[in-house]
């Protein structure tokens, strides 16, 4: 990568410097970190170890708890350290590297929502056809597509960003490095910059909610025809719910990449990236799965079966010592 200025590092202004918030923001951050990787690695060994829920639709819950603890890691570390330390540099090469690391995952993330609409589309819509619809090969399909996208454009993001000269100042005025705090610390000529980032942006988003919102136009359409309301009061908690998060973490991305630089608050940005890097990976085992009967079943099974190994264990070990 060839850095056309003499910029080597970066240093992050985060988002506050009043020292009586170092500590509650260190203690919520600690604690919104562990949640998301107690929750989301957690999902991902429960779908692994229960043949039970070894569906399609689990298999794109396992990928996308994969991706959120991948994008999360991206930033959040990062910034607890800078928090416990005081010490806000992040390298050149580290902050490309976040930042590909975070726009690939964040990209990913967004083709994996539209992925499990079409899945749910299917179950609700055509359960007779449903095996059929969503098999092996289209789920791999599929996953593989929202990795592979999302792994090139933000290598078309790094490449273009990092390409710029940073000859006016290093100080970002943001928690991580972003793109757009980036482009506004450039002094080279950014309008390519902003037209791949607004193209690829309205892409990812419009084609992703055309998906979402056509799937669940044909679920709500099946959903009224039920004649259980018991059926019906389910379907649509469980479809208020994907749509509550699909609504924030788009609300974020339109909010932060669907608008030129000049128009870019910091301040509110900081905010809405607070939302989309930290909170929604924190949320998604909570709103996908935790509130879900199989799930919570399949956590019984797999306790109880721990549980009585264990005794077992200890009863044949006791055995063997008298």
């Amino acid at each position: 990568m060839e850095n056309l200025s003499e910029v080597t590092e970066f240093l992050l202004v985060g988002l506050t410097d009043a020292l009586e918030m170092q500590v509650p923001l260190f203690t919520i951050f600690a604690l919104i970190y562990l949640t998301t990787l107690v929750g989301n690695l957690g999902m991902i060994v429960l779908i692994l170890l229960d043949s039970r829920l070894h569906t399609p639709m689990y298999f794109f819950l396992s990928n996308l708890s994969l991706v959120d603890c991948v994008y999360a890691s991206s930033v959040t570390p990062k910034v607890m350290a800078g928090i416990l330390t005081g010490d806000k540099i992040i390298s050149y090469d580290a902050c490309a590297t976040q930042m590909f690391f975070f726009a690939a995952f964040a990209t990913v993330e967004s083709f994996l929502l539209a992925s499990m609409a079409f899945d749910r589309q299917a179950a609700v819509c055509k359960p007779l056809h449903y095996t059929t619809t969503v098999t092996r090969a289209m789920c791999a399909l599929l996953a593989t597509s929202s990795y592979v996208c999302g792994l090139l454009q933000s290598s078309v993001h790094v490449a273009l960003t990092f390409h710029l000269s940073f000859c006016h100042s290093n100080v970002v005025n943001h928690f991580f490095c972003d793109i757009p705090p980036l482009l506004a610390l450039s002094c080279s000529d950014i309008y390519t910059n902003e037209i791949v980032l607004f193209t690829l942006a309205a892409f990812n988003t419009l084609f992703a909610l055309l998906v979402i919102l056509g799937s669940y136009l044909f679920i709500f359409t099946a959903i009224l025809r039920m004649h259980s309301s018991e059926g019906r009061q389910k379907a649509f908690s469980t479809c208020a719910s994907h749509l509550t998060t699909v609504s924030i973490f788009y609300g974020a991305i339109i909010f932060m990449y669907l608008q030129p630089s000049s128009s870019h608050s910091m301040g509110t940005d900081k905010m809405a990236s607070v939302f989309y890097a930290m909170v929604i990976p924190m949320l998604n085992p909570l709103v996908y799965s935790l509130r879900n009967k199989e799930v919570k079943s399949a956590f019984k099974r797999v306790v109880g079966k721990a549980v009585f190994s264990r005794l077992s264990l200890l009863i044949r070990n006791r055995m063997q010592t008298m």
